[in-house]
């Protein structure tokens, strides 16, 4: 497919490390990308001072200002609603107007989330939109969805997560048949709460995806499925305890390699290695977690992130565009709607052939 120039709007002012992280972060992206133009929402004057000095092509650059951040302590909903000026609200915006096809934002979860329904808006026929992230494993990468969206879902939501997350890992990862496995506390089928075991035969049934039964969380990181899904608290609490136990593996790695000479001998044996493996482990490689489900694209970074991760969120998001996964999720979407409803009328039809 040919490249097309992919507007993005990216909120300035998310993120621990903002303004100066997302600025850097976007002169980057340019250039790495020269088919992509971006938008910098937030306070006009400390853009400006970051961007002074800086190396980068003017004409694929437009500061959008806005005069009001929200932060991570507010309430999403009403910060949305008041803050109609803020650097999140503004860039979004500018994606529902079709001005920008794409959002990205290190900022409040709560807040791009909410803001993303309300202001851009979900695809006909998704029921809930969901939070989508990347995560490193033994064998690749596996999709985790939801992880912040759906604090409460149905069963069919979740299968709906199974499909937007298979098309994801197909047409965006290039994984042919991906597999989709159900986050449970046990394999067998009997086990889980009330939303897992009603969950499981609707997915066992779902046509459009490779079930593979339940998947227990300390199978993860072993490559047990491409797509895990579950609902955004179990989901959200599975991610947070990832990203704390590789933490602490790499810290107890660091203090056992430079405990002694002995062990600091041996770390200058295998540094190299070691270094190779745990590349694969870097998250910033994955950019940030797309919300599948919108009627335009939605990347919430990580809010500790970098320059070279609001790049990568950047470059991801216009790979994103590139492939038009939303137009496939709007296809498989309507597709699953439409045979629905002739089902649901062969059954109507049934019923009345059998009256007498």
């Amino acid at each position: 497919m040919d490249k097309k120039t992919v507007k993005i709007a990216v909120d300035a002012m998310g993120g621990d490390k903002a303004p100066g992280a997302v600025i850097q972060g976007c002169v980057d992206a340019l250039a790495a990308d020269k088919d992509i133009f971006i938008y910098l929402t937030g306070d006009e004057a400390l853009l400006k001072r970051g961007l002074s000095g800086l190396s980068y092509d003017e004409d694929r650059l437009e500061i959008v200002p806005s005069t009001e951040v929200i932060t991570n302590e507010e309430h999403p909903a009403f910060a949305i609603k008041k803050k109609r000026n803020s650097s999140i609200v503004i860039a979004q915006r500018l994606v529902r107007e079709g001005k920008a096809d794409a959002f990205v934002s290190a900022g409040s979860t709560g807040a791009i989330l909410v803001g993303g329904q309300i202001l851009i808006g979900r695809l006909k026929g998704v029921h809930r939109p969901a939070l989508a992230p990347l995560m490193p494993t033994t064998k690749g990468i596996t999709l985790l969805i939801d992880c912040g969206a759906n604090m409460d879902a149905k069963p069919t939501n979740l299968v709906q997560f199974a499909q937007m997350g298979s098309i994801y890992m197909k047409d965006y990862v290039g994984i042919k048949n991906p597999t989709v496995g159900i986050l449970n506390v046990g394999a067998e089928e009997a086990k889980g709460n009330e939303l897992v075991r009603e969950t499981f035969p609707l997915l066992k049934e779902c046509q459009d995806i490779n079930f593979i039964g339940s998947v227990e969380a300390r199978d993860i990181p072993l490559g047990a499925a491409d797509v895990v899904v579950t609902d955004a608290f179990a989901g959200n609490v599975a991610l947070k305890m990832y990203e704390g136990s590789a933490t602490a593996i790499l810290t107890l790695l660091k203090n056992t390699l430079t405990s002694s000479l002995k062990t600091k001998i041996g770390a200058a044996l295998i540094i190299k290695d070691l270094k190779s493996q745990l590349k694969a482990y870097d998250v910033s490689q994955y950019g940030g977690a797309p919300m599948l489900g919108l009627k335009g694209l939605v990347v919430k970074a990580h809010g500790s992130s970098d320059a070279k991760e609001i790049a990568t969120a950047i470059g991801q998001a216009a790979a994103f565009i590139r492939k038009d996964i939303i137009g496939k999720i709007s296809e498989a979407v309507s597709g699953e709607k439409e045979r629905t409803e002739a089902h649901e009328a062969g059954q109507a039809g049934g019923e009345a052939g059998d009256r007498p």
